[in-house]
């Protein structure tokens, strides 16, 4: 088939698509297949993480499929209690993910829910000795980006945080775009409440599923979004999104929606 094109995202370092595979409790064959679907569906980007215990899996995944590895953006995680063993860390990921590079690396989360300059200057530094193409954080506050800005005078490329329309946040996208840091959004249906009468007029009037609108949503924000899924038809939707725009109007209104009782 035909792979469709993937609108990307300008990172320092390496350009991400907007869409990609999120594989968090996805295990052991489940992970191994689910990638191997998406590359061949046409993805081309997978998002792992240390802390997911699925790299080996993933890693295979992508040899699988025979997609190059140079067309694929890979993304993986450092464990915070991972902090001090970064060198260790990254290389046990390449090794398991059978790449001699990452295009994204990630602190997953702040350590000890401090924003750890020091770690952060390690991943700066394996990143310039060709590690990973682009570094960034997972979960981390405003507060503590500038923290790692005025310690090291590097701002992370990106921040994947929770983010659905009940999570929408304006002065918190203001704040990202302004230190010129990308966001990237998980947990994207499991935030949002798919039976919206919202949603539902939408995505009829688009002829599609709710959960593809809340997927378009993210596109039309420039905000990174991987979903998660190990069944093909699933993950097969997930990416149908990109025959169908929203309009102001309706990116207003979804940006409107409140938060569901799991954000």
């Amino acid at each position: 088939m035909n792979s469709p094109t993937l609108p990307t995202l300008a990172l320092r370092g390496a350009d991400i698509p907007l869409l990609g595979l999120g594989t968090w409790q996805s295990e052991g064959d489940d992970a191994r297949h689910a990638v191997r679907a998406a590359l061949e569906l046409g993805y081309r980007h997978v998002d792992t993480a240390t802390g997911y215990g699925n790299e080996a899996q993933v890693g295979r995944g992508l040899a699988d499929s025979g997609v190059a590895r140079e067309d694929v953006f890979l993304t993986t995680k450092l464990p915070p209690s991972a902090a001090g063993r970064e060198r260790e860390t990254i290389e046990s990921s390449l090794t398991d993910l059978g790449t001699d590079h990452l295009d994204l690396w990630l602190v997953h989360w702040p350590p000890n829910g401090a924003a750890t300059p020091a770690t952060w200057e390690r991943l700066i530094e394996l990143r310039d000795a060709g590690l990973t193409r682009a570094i960034g954080v997972s979960n981390y506050s405003v507060a503590q980006i500038d923290e790692l800005v005025a310690a090291t005078g590097e701002a992370p490329a990106i921040n994947q945080v929770p983010w659905s329309p009940g999570d929408f946040d304006a002065e918190l996208v203001a704040a990202h775009a302004a230190r010129g840091v990308a966001l990237e959004g998980y947990s994207p249906f499991k935030r949002t409440d798919l039976d919206s009468p919202v949603l539902v007029e939408i995505a009829a009037a688009h002829g599609v599923s709710t959960r593809q609108v809340v997927l378009r949503w993210h596109l039309e924000h420039q905000v990174v979004v991987i979903p998660k899924s190990t069944r093909r038809e699933r993950i097969a939707a997930n990416l149908d999104v990109l025959g169908f725009t929203l309009d102001a109007d309706e990116v207003a209104r979804i940006d409107s929606l409140p938060p569901t009782a799991d954000a």
